[in-house]
């Protein structure tokens, strides 16, 4: 939206200038189940009232405050009437003539429900056709509901009244108070910023404990729509928030900093979760309403995790600027993985595993790109943070976080950051805060490791050189460290950094790679030696990096490789699986393994792999090569492999398996011959049936998506199988199978409710977009890389950014793999003049196309 952003500069002067108070603010929430008032353009509006204390450093300076409203009726400050009209412009209140000391302002105006996500959310189930509402404010969206100094930096208490529908429940910071007259009064909070306030409102279903520890009692909450309560499984998220408890409190040594906590599981939220103090909301997915496999509820409790450990990371103390957002964001991904990995009861030890597998592949693809940045990166203002939300910010910063504590010492990184929230809490802090702790804990000099890991980009890759004799020993062994030529429009020089590493030696012992030896070690410069191998055997394989301490490439020397090629699924731990499994895709994705050697090493390992993360992963990474990786000429082939290969592992698997599931799910996704799509059609209409597979309702809307994407489904059966589930999950997955039949017509009416309206739903606009773009029908879709540039400045610059960057990401012609779809990139690029942030997801997006390219000259070579 044009005239919302604001400066580091703007933010840093007014820092300097105001101190704030407290917050006063009241919300009538009454007409929210009606839609609230008319006089929001498409959205209603309700009644906001702000009364802001504050103090200013100088005498008639001047400032302003933040407001994203419809309309405002009043502005009052210290006393004296202000013209509304005047002082309100491009979203923001000037504020002229400050008295020295003490200033109270006072803010009536109308403000807006959303359906973006952003602000406070308005959604209605078409189950119970009740209204329900949550708040999302970061980056800058506070300001959409009440008066504010948005910046993290101007920290106040808040207190908020809240006049709510009948029968509604109201959440908020504070602990939930008796309301009176359906007017609820909260307690105001202690002083945080205006990012991680909260409301939730509405007839929410709701289970509570308590967390006791040491004489303190902690009020639990967990909140759903009555319509997911029976599928809520509120026990399994009590015990993983009680593990995180008592793991961060005895690891931070400072207690729970806030009076309750509630998890709020919230209807077309965009992110995963969102760390409101002492009330976390979070995407209802989470609410399982079919079997999943384990990795899912490994997920989600990464999420309540990582959601948990902000409260002293993030919310006790916060960064000042928004340059230190990685380290927030870093800082909880890393603990809550540890979390699950040491805990005592952690029912996923393996979670570096997963680490491995996920987190650390999105960083590598991130940190590629010509958009890659420094971890600490440079953010001017608000339209850079909010594009920065991405795999450099919490992927590359958690694994260089990891990196950090296998160099500091995990004891010494803990005690250094106990030290950093006695000293900070409920302050604000710079990244200097925290390493002058560690500093003085660890006892090592961290200047040089963080300008070369925080404040530089890009990717280093680790290579052993071996020298072996006659007999098979070792007589010289060196770690080669490379830096290579950053991404093509990327800022900054490639550099060679300081790694802490183990080397793991496995041998075959009975068809299985076992790990014999482990030396860990400091890695600096171009060559280090590691003299300690000089005079051993060799074993059958050498791998650097073992246990991921750092964030790395990792090639294996020729031997190696030859081994771990034939045997990767024989490792005896899943760690050294994953790490292979993410160089030989790193590799694909190099242009270094050509797309059907990696089809011919998964289907030679997967079904070995027994952890359903990986296998999971393997599946999406699979169908992506070909997709996009493959040569065109030979893609049909390769994709007629790999459907076979997944229905064999179907009929295969344990019955009741989570492997069983993850087959099905893949085996759906590339049906393709009469006879599968027939398979498809079976396990729908009950006439088919696998042993042990429960085609339930998430698993029956794969078939129907797919079914409906080779033209198998039509309006109808949709809409039958809508009438069975007719949920928002189910509205959703119908508008995917909609979007992706393969007519014009279908196409035509996806593009248009999505790119010519702007009406739909953020969750509902997202369904769209994942149904229009189906890998198999490149030739449909060819015709709307013209309009997409055509049409993607006017969206970005008329639409919300969460909803805009849907639509700038999801529909850029990324299956277009070709000359053309570059030379159109360039062409709009040359003349177009997008905004900063537009210009980056653009290009981001185009290297995806470059990248494809190399790929797939690599498999036609092949």
């Amino acid at each position: 939206m044009p005239g919302t952003n604001l400066t580091r500069d703007e933010a840093q002067q007014r820092a300097r200038l105001l101190t704030v108070d407290a917050y006063e603010i009241d919300l009538d929430l009454s007409g929210a189940q009606e839609g609230g008032n008319a006089d929001g353009g498409d959205h209603g509006t309700f009644r906001s009232v702000t009364t802001v204390r504050f103090d200013s450093a100088e005498a008639g300076a001047d400032s302003f405050i933040d407001l994203v409203a419809p309309a405002v009726h009043e502005v009052q400050l210290n006393g004296e009437a202000l013209d509304a009209g005047e002082v309100f412009k491009d979203s923001r209140i000037a504020l002229t003539g400050l008295r020295a000391g003490r200033n109270e302002l006072r803010v009536v105006a109308d403000c807006a429900y959303t359906n973006t996500g952003e602000g406070l959310h308005r959604f209605v189930d078409p189950v119970d056709q009740q209204a329900y509402l949550y708040t999302q404010f970061e980056v800058p969206d506070a300001r959409r509901v009440y008066a504010s100094f948005e910046q993290p930096d101007l920290k106040a208490t808040f207190q908020f009244t809240v006049k709510a529908p009948e029968g509604w429940t109201v959440i908020s910071n504070s602990p939930t108070p008796e309301p009176r007259d359906n007017v609820w009064r909260f307690a105001p909070t202690p002083r945080i910023s205006t990012y991680i306030t909260a409301l939730i409102a509405g007839p929410y279903h709701s289970v509570h404990s308590t967390y006791e520890k040491d004489g303190r009692s902690v009020p639990l909450g967990i909140y759903c729509r009555p319509s997911l309560a029976e599928h809520l499984d509120a026990e399994q998220i009590f015990e993983v928030t009680r593990q995180g408890f008592e793991w961060f409190q005895e690891k931070f040594d400072y207690a729970y900093p806030f009076a309750k906590y509630d998890q709020l599981f919230v209807p077309e939220f965009n992110a995963g979760a969102m760390e409101n103090a002492g009330a976390v909301t979070i995407r209802d997915q989470y609410v399982f309403r079919s079997k999943v496999t384990d990795a899912a509820y490994e997920v989600r409790a990464e999420t309540i995790l990582h959601e948990l450990a902000h409260m002293w990371f993030g919310d006790l103390v916060t960064m000042e600027w928004w340059n230190d957002l990685w380290l927030n964001e870093s800082f909880a991904t890393y603990t809550s993985i540890a979390c699950q990995a040491y805990a005592p009861g952690s029912k996923w030890p393996h979670s570096w595993t997963t680490f491995a597998n996920s987190m650390k592949t999105w960083a590598y693809r991130q940190d590629q790109l010509p958009s890659t940045h420094p971890i600490m990166a440079e953010i001017n203002d608000l339209d850079d943070v909010l594009v920065n939300f991405d795999g450099i910010t919490y992927a590359k910063g958690a694994s260089v976080l990891k990196q950090l504590v296998a160099y500091v010492g995990m004891d010494e990184f803990f005690q250094g950051v106990q030290a950093y929230f006695k000293a900070h809490a409920f302050k604000n802090t710079r990244l200097s805060d925290l390493l002058g702790a560690l500093e003085e804990t660890s006892g090592r000099d961290l200047k040089t490791w963080s300008k070369k890991w925080l404040e530089t980009a890009g990717i280093n890759i680790l290579r052993p050189e071996i020298e072996v004799d006659a007999q098979g020993v070792i007589t010289s062994f060196a770690v080669k460290q490379e830096a290579p030529a950053l991404p093509p429009g990327a800022k900054g020089e490639p550099v060679l950094r300081p790694h802490r590493i183990a080397i793991g030696s496995y041998e075959l012992t009975d068809g299985k790679l076992v790990r014999t030896g482990r030396i860990e070690l400091d890695v600096d410069g171009a060559l280090t030696p590691v003299p300690q191998l000089a005079g051993t055997r060799r074993p059958a394989v050498f791998l650097l990096n073992d246990d991921d301490l750092s964030y790395a490439k990792v090639r294996l020397d020729e031997e190696s490789l030859k081994v771990v090629t034939e045997h990767l699924g024989d490792f005896t731990e899943s760690l050294p699986r994953a790490l292979s499994w993410a160089s030989a895709w790193d590799m694909t994705r190099d242009a270094e393994l050509p797309a059907r050697d990696y089809l011919a090493l998964v289907r030679s390992g997967i079904g070995k792999e027994s952890d359903i993360g990986v296998v999971q992963s393997l599946h999406r990474q699979v169908k992506l090569a070909l997709d996009l990786y493959a040569a065109p000429e030979w893609r049909e082939t390769g994709l007629a492999a790999w459907t076979a290969e997944t229905l064999e592992q179907l009929r295969a698997a344990e019955p009741g398996s989570d492997h069983q599931l993850a087959w099905a799910r893949a085996f759906a996704a590339s049906a393709r011959t009469e006879e599968q799509l027939d398979l498809l059609h079976g396990l729908l209409d009950g006439t088919e049936e696998i042993a042990g597979l429960a085609v339930d309702t998430e698993l029956r809307w794969s078939l129907v998506q797919r079914l409906a994407a080779t033209g198998r489904a039509d309006e109808k059966a949709i809409a039958a199988e809508l009438e069975r589930d007719k949920t928002s999950a189910g509205e959703r997955h119908a508008a995917t199978a909609r979007a992706a039949r393969p007519t014009d017509r279908a196409k035509g009416e996806a593009w248009a409710s999505v790119v010519e309206s702007d009406r739909l739903p953020n969750a509902v606009q997202e369904a769209v977009i994942g149904g229009f773009v189906q890998s198999d029908q490149r030739e449909l879709l060819a015709s709307y890389t013209a309009k997409y540039f055509d049409a993607v400045k006017d969206i970005w610059n008329s639409r919300s950014h969460e909803m805009a960057q849907q639509i700038v990401v999801g529909l850029y012609p990324a299956l277009q793999v070709s000359q053309e779809t570059l030379d159109a990139t360039d062409a709009w690029l040359a003349s177009a003049e997008p905004s900063a942030a537009l210009r980056r997801l653009i290009t981001e997006s185009r290297a995806g196309i470059e990248r494809a390219l190399k790929a797939q000259a690599a498999d036609a070579a092949a």
